[in-house]
């Protein structure tokens, strides 16, 4: 007898359907065809000795199970609990009359209990889009299978609470998981007001924040990079409802979603080692993975001592940069990640530290600087919308006990420059009526918005980026002097355009060029 049922499996951070086709005939083997990789072939003795443990009858005679379509790979234990039920269904000890509105995800353990998977929110993404009525998948899993609404999730502890499930003995259990529609922001310990003095390098914060620009921080040891970096998701918005389940998605197939938990409500802060190689940072792998610009996505990539990481690896960053999108080919399939991040980086100006220090001599030759400076190349750091350079703090500033300014204040500024920014990309064609933000445009259409000024195309700079003549002529004498590229002009565009939004201002000032400018350290000369 042939009986059919329907799992999952994942490409990239996203989910296929998979059916299960299992055919019983008399023999004695086992088959399992469909490309599977080892993990799934094992499936074949973990099934066998969870029927035995539960008192369910495992055929004596030929089984034969096919994945479909078959020119996909099948990676991973997803298919344990369909392959199961298959068998189940076509040596008649289940009911089938609910298999062909049911999904099934699960890895089962010798004695039948159900381990929890990664990859489920993407899972069920997709059992929702084939319109399937419900999904039965380990209990562990169910508070995140719940943020899709549409379809009905059925947590199970066994394969034995499934069989009765299926045979009407005793049903499983809906559990309903209530999450919280206003994402308020989790408290944090780091705070803008335990930075003493800074109050230009905070400003510069504030504008990258305000407008999602990429920032890098060039000063000596001790002068307060790391401390600053480590603060910058504190004055981020919160994520929306769009944002938050797009990166709840990509750490659910990296496994970083604990069992239990559901949505992510922080904005991620990834920090790679220096150490880390090229496909650990854009992703990539026999079975491609999401790499740390990917998990960064919708949050902040911090590469401290930026230098120190290895050509290869810094240059594979200037697509995603430019495109804020990963795509990792391979002979038979490509995949594609999202990689929306903020790039926060920060370097010392030479190999002692003391470069252009106010008080402390450089003990390195010129050539030592230039050859440490040019570890990051013209390309990468032209992409990089402000160069700030941090000075040391005084004793006046370190030693004061006025109190600073928090982040809860600068975020506020933050977000009301964001709302700005969100009303002038609203795309009309996706959104029910014109006071609709921006976070509620449905997922389907949300990767081809605009969030942020960083996100402009030159079709915007040309709408929302017109100069009168006095910021024209400045601009035009810094790119005479300075040498800048086109990009670097945008680049200097889309940031006087934030200050001009943190100002309230509706029309970019010769004050907000001046000031973008000034953002643009590394391009001067006594660099």
């Amino acid at each position: 007898m042939i009986a059919k049922t329907y799992g999952a499996a994942l490409m990239g951070i996203d989910a296929a359907t998979i059916d299960v086709e299992v055919n019983i005939v008399p023999g004695i083997n086992f088959f399992l065809v469909g490309l599977p990789d080892a993990a799934v072939k094992e499936s074949h003795q973990r099934i066998k000795a969870s029927f035995l443990n539960n008192d369910l009858k495992f055929p004596g005679k030929e089984i034969t199970v096919n994945l479909a379509p078959a020119d996909m790979r099948k990676v991973g234990s997803f298919f344990d609990l369909p392959i199961a039920v298959g068998i189940l269904a076509a040596s008649k000890q289940i009911e089938i009359d609910q298999l062909e509105d049911t999904m099934f995800i699960g890895e089962l353990s010798l004695d039948g209990e159900l381990r929890p998977l990664k990859g489920i929110l993407p899972v069920t993404i997709e059992a929702k889009r084939r319109n399937f009525k419900q999904i039965i998948l380990p209990k562990e899993n169910a508070q995140e299978a719940s943020l899709v609404d549409g379809i009905q999730v059925l947590p199970a502890e066994n394969l034995q609470e499934v069989v009765m499930h299926l045979n009407r003995e005793e049903p499983l259990k809906r559990e309903v998981y209530k999450e919280q529609v206003a994402l308020a922001r989790p408290s944090s310990i780091l705070d803008f007001r335990d930075v003493k003095g800074q109050f230009s390098i905070k400003r510069a914060f504030e504008i990258a924040a305000a407008g999602g620009h990429n920032l890098l921080l060039i000063g000596p040891p001790g002068s307060g990079k790391s401390m600053l970096a480590k603060r910058m998701p504190t004055i981020l918005p919160p994520l929306s409802i769009t944002d938050a389940l797009e990166t709840t998605k990509i750490h659910s197939v990296v496994g970083n979603v604990k069992a239990g938990e559901g949505l992510i409500r922080e904005r991620p802060f990834r920090k790679p080692h220096h150490t880390i190689s090229d496909v650990a940072l854009v992703g990539g792998g026999s079975y491609p993975q999401p790499g740390e610009i990917s998990l960064a996505h919708n949050g902040v990539l911090f590469l401290d001592e930026l230098p120190e990481y290895k050509r290869t690896v810094l240059e594979v960053m200037r697509q995603p940069l430019e495109d804020r999108t990963v795509t990792i080919s391979r002979a038979k399939f490509t995949v594609d990640y999202p990689a929306n991040f903020m790039l926060v980086a920060a370097m010392n100006p030479c190999p002692c530290g003391y470069y252009n220090h106010p008080d402390r001599d450089c003990t390195c030759s010129s050539g030592t600087v230039q050859r440490y400076l040019n570890k990051v190349s013209g390309p990468l750091l032209d992409r990089i919308d402000l160069h700030i350079e941090v000075t040391p703090v005084d004793y006046e500033d370190l030693s004061s006990t006025a109190e600073q300014e928090g982040s809860e204040q600068i975020r506020e500024r933050v977000m009301r420059a964001r709302e700005v920014q969100c009303k002038r990309f609203l795309d009309r064609n996706s959104l029910k009526n014109e006071s609709q933000c921006v976070e509620d445009v449905p997922l389907e259409n949300f990767n081809e918005r605009v969030a942020a000024n960083a996100e402009m195309e030159s079709r915007h700079l040309r709408r929302y980026c017109q100069l009168d003549k006095a910021s024209g002529d400045l601009i035009k004498n810094a790119m005479n002097k300075l040498g800048l590229s086109a990009r670097a002009y945008d680049k200097i565009l889309k940031v006087a355009r934030t200050i001009a939004d943190l100002d309230a201002s509706d029309d970019i000032q010769v004050k907000h060029v001046a000031e973008a400018i000034q953002y643009r350290s590394l391009d001067k000369g006594e660099w």
